[in-house]
């Protein structure tokens, strides 16, 4: 049998109709189209109290921590869609990252991290599209050793950006969305399968 590229996909928003929810289901889509397991993870559903050493410290890594983990080891490529907030990333999807790196009794932690390869994404109200947000993304999961492809795509103006038809309302955005999740799972089928 073929290998096929297994894709987590998740946006750093909670929220219930989170425009990067919405984005990161598309790539999602056009991942599977190109061949891709894709596995959708509400962030959500696993919430995380605020990284704190004291925290862990006294009580340990959170279960739901290890949860992402183990999804975040078991697929070779990872869509993220993150919000940008003042500037940044989502403090949602920083403290997952933060939880998800710690050391939890033998297991050192970081090993969900070093060859994973990640494409960025980002939808926003403004029309910078989250721009700002993804660089900081992309500097906090190279550091993890994470490859992050250099393309990404950053939508603007998130209230006119989605169509009825469940794509992308730009149907050169959505092309540029299609091109580049094939591209991830191109790539995550030449380097992991072997």
């Amino acid at each position: 049998m073929a290998f096929r590229p297994r894709i987590l996909a998740f946006a750093g928003s909670s929220r219930k109709d989170s425009y990067n929810k919405k984005l990161v289901r598309i790539a999602a889509a056009c991942a599977a189209e190109a061949g891709a397991e894709v596995t959708f993870q509400d962030l959500a559903d696993l919430p995380l109290p605020v990284y704190d050493g004291d925290l862990e410290t006294a009580e340990g890594v959170p279960a739901n921590a290890r949860t992402l983990r183990k999804l975040m080891m078991a697929h070779q490529g990872w869509l993220i869609a993150t919000p940008e907030n003042n500037g940044s990333t989502s403090a949602l999807l920083k403290n997952a990252i933060d939880w998800t790196s710690r050391k939890d009794g033998d297991d050192p932690g970081q090993v969900a991290f070093p060859g994973r390869i990640a494409l960025l994404l980002s939808v926003s109200t403004g029309a910078g599209g989250g721009r700002k947000g993804l660089a900081h993304l992309r500097d906090i999961l190279q550091h993890r050793t994470v490859l992050v492809l250099p393309e990404s795509l950053s939508v603007p103006h998130a209230a006119r950006a989605f169509g009825d038809n469940g794509a992308l309302a730009d149907g050169a955005q959505q092309e540029q969305l299609a091109r580049i999740a094939a591209r991830l799972v191109e790539t995550v089928a030449r380097l992991k399968g072997s």
